[in-house]
């Protein structure tokens, strides 16, 4: 759900103004109304070089922090500046570092020469060519009848030279290929890579001294301009009144936070006015969601916040969410995996990632239930075995037809049920008599089922399916004259291809789930030819290709399980649940020097 929100516009005394803005910054409540976007090069400068030590911080994060160094500057902004002259000069190091193991292979089969000699033996009226060829094209005559060397057999090449005299008719062997020697031997390679290497090496364990004890002065340094840039926008975004004498200054605060501000506003004698948001003002949002749809909010805010005025829709879409990934991957062995390894690994981890394993977790549940439905666990076809524990419960297992039919009836109550939620949506938001249209197609959906597919119930198909036609028509914009609300739901009522075409969407699913346990069923069957076909080392061999062949099809099938799912959410459940978003976070004016 959205938090409820509260409009205030303050009136403040002109020389009470800073305090009063300091005081905001640490009540750190108030979302204030940006007016004046436009910022002075100072800001602008203050915010790029907050955007660079934050990536500093990012950066530093991700090495290891364990190690504490014993020199740190206590000014964030001057540490800033030696990291990052650290990092550039790591990045030169490194690419030198690549160019040097293209060097070292173009070098490595010319192994050491001195070039002083060779230029020496030019002068002497010797022509050097260098030739590379496959061993299978190398003719060893060659050697015997001409002034031939080898100088390597490397990697099913021979690397050789040909010399000839000034006179002499000249050898050009046939299809090898004539290559320049390199610039340096390999020994003045390896030796320059050696003390890049050693450069590295350095500087990588300069950056993790710098992660263990300068992070803290880094995220001082950030949070300051943070502080000092906001401080800005709020200037910026003050208006006056009375010549100047008087400072105006709006905002949004939740209203579960308003008790500490009016407090704060009563005892400071401090002007106000407060009121419920209108739509024009367009409120910043907060979710508040419970703990399992709480899970799913970094998904839906992937596409965009819904606004103000609407529902949140990531408590209805998480339980399918959850449903639909179970059936993608559909392997109740993978979900497994998924469940035991978060209790595994999440006490290990900072509390900002704990949430994301017990989402994967959830994920696991789905996919172990959909497992079981389907039958399937590590690619084994549990409907085929003959394990008698599990006979009492074949009955409830799809074979593939009704694993299809799942899929379809699956999109339709999803899509039924974000119909029923838009119709809800603007009831809320402009009154019952716009939901009309809605509540006629969840009438027309249903009539059709009905009518078409079960023979007894064709009166109560016809009723509902002209009921919901003569609500889309007439009622699909109350505002509208009659011959526009008719028109105007002609046209909606042609849409119901483009909800038969949404449901087909969901045969996704379906498909999804059936390659991940054909893949399975592949691994197994692979490993099984691996254990006969190898007497002494085949179960070794099975063993570890099963390891690896599952891992893989873990990896694989999960991208799609997550990526199709969230497609179906975004375009198809979105779309008929009338989803508008364009909700901006809400984001408190805040001194975080002190909080």
């Amino acid at each position: 759900m959205i938090a409820p929100i509260r409009k205030y516009a303050f009136l403040v005394y002109h020389r009470d103004y800073d305090h009063f803005l300091d005081d905001l910054g640490e009540l750190g409540v108030l979302h204030i109304v940006e007016k004046q976007t436009e910022l002075d090069k100072k800001t602008l400068d203050k915010l790029d070089q907050l955007k660079q030590v934050n990536e500093a911080i990012s950066f530093l994060k991700n090495r290891d922090t364990e190690k504490k160094g014993t020199k740190t500057e206590e000014d964030g902004l001057e540490l800033y500046k030696l990291i990052t002259e650290k990092r550039n000069k790591l990045e030169v190091f490194s690419q030198r570092h690549v160019a040097l193991i293209k060097e070292m292979l173009q070098a490595e089969p010319w192994g050491d020469f001195d070039r002083k000699t060779l230029d020496r033996l030019t002068e002497e009226g010797l022509t050097l060519k260098f030739y590379v060829i496959s061993h299978k094209k190398f003719n060893p005559e060659w050697a015997e009848k001409h002034h031939v060397a080898v100088i390597s057999h490397h990697q099913s090449q021979v690397h050789f030279v040909v010399v000839n005299k000034d006179g002499e008719e000249a050898f050009e062997p046939e299809e090898a290929e004539e290559t320049k020697l390199p610039k340096r031997p390999i020994s003045a390679v390896l030796s320059e890579k050696k003390q890049v290497e050693q450069r590295i090496r350095n500087f990588n364990e300069e950056l993790d001294e710098f992660a263990g004890s300068a992070l803290p002065h880094l995220e001082e340094a950030a949070n300051r301009l943070e502080t000092e840039t906001d401080y800005k926008r709020a200037m910026l975004n003050t208006a006056e009144q009375a010549d100047g004498k008087v400072k105006v200054l709006e905002g949004f605060v939740p209203m579960d936070k308003r008790k500490a501000l009016e407090e704060y506003l009563e005892k400071n004698h401090i002007l106000y006015l407060s009121h419920k948001p209108e739509p024009k003002d367009n409120p910043p949002v907060e979710l508040r969601n419970g703990k399992f749809a709480r899970l799913f909010e970094p998904i839906a805010k992937l596409f965009a916040l819904p606004s103000y005025k609407e529902l949140d829709l990531t408590p209805f879409f998480a339980p399918f969410f959850m449903l639909f990934f179970g059936f993608c991957l559909g392997d109740a062995g993978y979900g497994l995996i998924f469940i035991i390894a978060g209790f595994i690994i999440r006490p290990r981890l900072k509390p900002n990632l704990k949430p994301i394993v017990s989402l994967v977790q959830f994920l696991g549940v789905g996919t172990v239930i959909f497992g079981i439905l389907t039958g399937t666990f590590f690619g084994m076809n549990l409907l085929q075995t003959d394990i008698q524990a599990l006979e009492s419960i074949k009955n409830f297992m799809l074979n593939s037809q009704q694993a299809f039919y799942l899929a379809i009836i699956i999109g339709v109550v999803q899509i039924l049920f974000g119909i029923g939620v838009h119709a809800v949506n603007r009831t809320r938001q402009y009154g019952f008599k716009y939901a009309l249209p809605q509540i006629g197609w969840l009438m027309l959906l249903p009539g059709m089922g009905l009518y078409f597919g079960f023979e007894g119930f064709k009166l109560a198909g016809n009723i509902l399916m002209f009921g919901g036609i003569f609500l889309i028509i007439f009622w699909s914009d109350p505002k509208a004259s009659i011959f526009g609300r008719i028109g105007k739901g002609l046209w909606d009522l042609y849409n119901i291809t483009g909800v038969f075409g949404d449901v087909l969407s969901y045969i996704r699913l379906f498909a999804l789930g059936v390659s991940s346990a054909i893949l399975g069923f592949v691994i197994n069957d692979i490993s099984m030819t691996i254990k006969d076909g190898m007497p002494y080392v085949g179960p070794v061999l099975m063993v570890i290709f099963l390891l690896v062949g599952h891992t893989a099809n873990i990896f694989i099938s999960s991208l799609g399980a997550f990526v199709h799912p969230m497609r179906l959410t975004f375009v198809e459940f979105y779309k008929n649940a009338g989803f508008t978003g364009g909700g901006k976070a809400y984001k408190p004016f805040k001194n975080k020097l002190k909080n």
